[in-house]
């Protein structure tokens, strides 16, 4: 069983390290790293080649986070560390994209492979993350501040749902590591010079 977790974990993070967003903007010539947020993510991929590719980068990305730990699940649950094990995939998958080893591990800041393992983790908790997420942006035209808002409130609401402890505590592993790679984010929101979306500058 453990080489099967440890294949599990490794698996899930290489998975998880596949930068979607820079594999679909090839065909463009443009290198999303190097224009824009400078970013692998949806957001910055929808700035530079427009909204069907960033939501097709966004569906990928979330895909690369609810996968693994579903497949994870499917493994027998004779094992008294099974959850522990759909954690580990879960947490894997987010590093993965973070810290992708294919690209030195300079990766994206993880919200939509977040939003992937919030699906399997509790799928009315993701939407209502999703939505408030949503309306942040809708109203402050900011999506850092979408971002930190939206994953802040699934822990409330997991808690409000009394999910096993597990699943909230790889919520709150994932939504410390979104938050720690905001911080250049969050520093310009406390000083005013963050960018909007409306603006098509970076975020």
């Amino acid at each position: 069983m453990f080489f099967t977790a440890s294949a599990c974990i490794i698996v899930s993070y290489l998975i998880g390290a596949i930068p979607f967003g820079l594999l679909l903007s090839r065909s463009s010539g443009i290198d999303i790293r190097a224009q824009g947020s400078k970013n692998i993510g949806a957001t910055n991929v929808a700035r530079l080649l427009g909204k069907k590719m960033g939501a097709l980068t966004l569906a990928c990305d979330m895909l690369k986070g609810f996968l693994p730990m579903f497949a994870a699940s499917l493994l027998p649950r004779t094992d008294p560390k099974h959850d522990l094990l759909v954690a580990l995939c879960g947490a894997a998958t987010v590093l993965g994209h973070m810290f992708p080893v294919y690209l030195r591990f300079k990766g994206g800041k993880g919200v939509a492979t977040a939003l992937g393992a919030f699906l399997y983790l509790a799928p009315p908790a993701a939407l209502g993350c999703l939505l408030i997420f949503v309306v942040t942006v809708s109203l402050s035209g900011y999506v850092s501040l979408g971002s930190l808002l939206g994953s802040a409130s699934i822990l409330v609401v997991l808690l409000a749902l009394q999910v096993p402890a597990w699943k909230f505590w790889l919520a709150a592993f994932i939504v410390l590591l979104i938050w720690i790679k905001h911080h250049q984010n969050i520093g310009r929101l406390l000083d005013g010079t963050e960018k909007s979306w409306q603006k098509k500058t970076r975020a």
